[in-house]
């Protein structure tokens, strides 16, 4: 097996595992060769390259539930996505092909199994996307994270294995002091780190804008990763005391730096703060299918694991919640015990040993 393809994005939570994945493969046969598909004008097309793995782009884009009037192209970016896929498979001849979910997930990972490739789908949450729904049916392997995934999937082709994280997080032996100073904080002084996701979270978003000055009252410094739609809007509020960011590359530094985390619950990030170990108070996303955030949130406060804080509580309840958690330290060391103790370090290479396997059938 010399010729791969990943293929999936359109947010962190699907981009960072198929880095990982990549990593993880070329680690182990150095003279592989993987080509990312990914979908045109999403963040896969500047942090695949970032990561020194080239990229074709799709013209195809995800179903707007809420928008029906922009479904109506959808039939034809889905026709010439297809057609694409088509071309770089006959052109690159993979001997497997990847799919980590997303818009252009689909497409490619259609034509292998049409064409008789053997492939995996990786689904990070507990609830799947549409995409994952589908190719289930036709991939010969999917790896999830959590048990009970039969009732979306034929049971015969599940692996549990967790989800893959970036390699600088799994063997992160960065200071805490050294990570402040990266971000220009005091080196001593308590930190809090903000996470709507990789694209931002208006409501998380609003929320901190209001809350800086009570949270520098409190002696917290803060590093808020406010997402890219949002930046222009908030940069205004840094300061020597708050550090705010678009996107924050250095994850390492980041969660090194921090004392406390406050965040969206997606399964991607949910994996990497297992991997950290620090306090996190989670304000999950009800925007999404199932209220799957709810529920990956929950499974880990009744592991005293973590705290959730539902966002329309957010208004009357979060400093009550926020006090109650910062203010003591015992708390935190074990909710940051408990978290890292339901971390399942060796999901990348689990799902590599399974790629190899069925790509050597």
């Amino acid at each position: 097996m010399n010729r791969i393809i990943i293929s999936g994005g359109g947010t962190g939570g699907h981009i960072y595992p198929a880095l990982a994945i990549a990593d993880t493969l070329r680690q182990r046969s150095p003279e592989i060769q993987i080509l990312f598909i990914g979908a045109y004008g999403k963040m896969e097309m500047e942090k695949v390259p970032e990561a020194e793995y080239p990229i074709r782009g799709l013209w195809i884009d995800g179903l707007h539930r809420k928008h029906f009037f922009r479904n109506i192209l959808f039939p034809v970016k889905l026709i010439v996505s297809v057609l694409h896929s088509f071309f770089y498979f006959i052109r690159y001849r993979p001997q497997f092909v990847i799919g980590t979910g997303g818009f252009a997930s689909g497409p490619m990972v259609f034509v292998a199994s049409l064409l008789g490739t053997p492939s995996l789908i990786q689904e990070q949450n507990s609830f799947p996307g549409i995409t994952n729904r589908l190719l289930g049916r036709i991939v010969n392997r999917i790896a999830v994270c959590y048990a009970g995934m039969e009732r979306f999937f034929p049971k015969n082709k599940l692996i549990v294995t967790g989800n893959p994280t970036r390699k600088e997080l799994r063997t992160n032996l960065i200071e805490s002091q050294t990570a402040k100073s990266f971000f220009e904080l005091v080196p001593d002084k308590k930190t809090l780190v903000i996470l709507g996701g990789s694209l931002g979270a208006l409501k998380i978003n609003e929320l901190i804008a209001q809350k800086l000055t009570y949270f520098n009252s409190q002696g917290w410094q803060v590093i808020w990763q406010c997402g890219k739609l949002y930046y222009s809007e908030y940069q205004s509020k840094g300061s020597p005391s708050n550090k705010i960011y678009p996107f924050i590359n250095r994850m390492d530094q980041l969660y090194a730096a921090a004392d406390l985390i406050i965040s969206r619950a997606g399964a991607s990030t949910i994996a990497e703060l297992t991997q950290v170990g620090k306090p996190v108070l989670f304000i999950p996303s009800p925007n999404v299918a199932e209220d799957h955030q709810m529920k990956n949130a929950r499974a880990l406060e009744s592991q005293n694991a973590a705290r959730v804080l539902a966002e329309k509580d957010l208004k009357h309840h979060f400093e009550t919640v926020f006090e109650s958690l910062s203010s003591d330290s015992d708390l935190m060391r074990i909710l940051g015990q408990n978290i890292r103790n339901m971390a399942r370090p060796n999901a990348v290479e689990e799902i590599v040993d399974e790629i190899e396997t069925l790509a050597a059938v």
